[in-house]
């Protein structure tokens, strides 16, 4: 999907802004917790856990505060008891939209939720509705200046699926998400440094989107985003390079 690397550029920006706002940690923290509950305490044979605690390390997360998380969430240590629930919706122009939290108050949750799509001109919808239109997949991404010739040979060899390259230049490994992490460290071992490297819900299709929508749609992330149930957000919204840079 042409627009991946767009759009995970929107949320790389919106990544820094809650980081401003300590937003981050919260949301790596409830990551964690879960994780640990879910998995096990132990990262070597909890995969999910593993990469929260990267995530955590890269935000500069002290190691006492995602010892103490894992704690929470392995029961050595009282904790919230949050629960993981994907709302489905659709942002301006017809923008398939998924937003997956861990919330202790699903009607709290499903109340902000449900605003933030309506004061941006969305709609929250039911289960089933968009989901069927993503898949969960390993995204490894490097920057245009690599080019895909570097890239190929490596992530083929170790197992992806596919590498595409973005209308920008951009090259994303596609992986299964068991795979994720063998071909994330292969690439690495070959001296290839990705920009980004995650599991995340990839879209089938994209949907391009004209100024006016794209300025709402953006809005819609950001209000999701801000919310502090919201973990992750995925769309399959395609913005171009030139509107991205008119809205600044």
């Amino acid at each position: 999907m042409a627009g991946h690397s767009k759009w995970a550029n929107i949320q790389h920006r919106k990544g820094a802004q809650d980081a401003k706002r300590g937003k981050l940690f919260t949301k790596l923290i409830r990551e964690i917790t879960v994780a640990s509950r879910t998995g096990g305490p132990d990262p070597g044979n909890n995969p999910r856990l593993r990469t929260a605690m990267d995530k955590a390390l890269v935000a500069n997360m002290s190691k006492d505060t995602i010892e103490r998380a894992v704690k929470k969430g392995s029961g050595a240590a009282d904790g919230d008891n949050y629960e993981e629930v994907r709302y489905e919706g659709y942002g301006p122009g017809g923008i398939a939209v998924l937003v997956d939290c861990l919330t202790d108050n699903r009607n709290r949750t499903v109340a902000e939720v449900r605003h933030a799509f309506s004061k941006a001109g969305g709609n929250l919808g039911t289960d089933g509705s968009v989901a069927y239109l993503f898949s969960k997949t390993g995204v490894v991404s490097f920057g245009a200046d690599l080019g895909e010739d570097r890239v190929m040979e490596p992530a083929l060899d170790a197992g992806a699926d596919d590498v595409v390259v973005n209308e920008d230049g951009s090259v994303d490994v596609l992986t299964a998400p068991e795979r994720f992490e063998a071909v994330r460290d292969a690439l690495k071992a070959a001296g290839l440094m990705p920009e980004s490297a995650e599991i995340t819900m990839r879209a089938s299709t994209s949907v391009k989107l004209d100024k006016d929508d794209a300025e709402k749609m953006i809005r819609l992330l950001e209000r999701l985003e801000d919310l502090d149930d919201v973990q992750n957000v995925y769309s399959n919204a395609d913005i171009s390079e030139d509107i991205l840079a008119e809205l600044g």
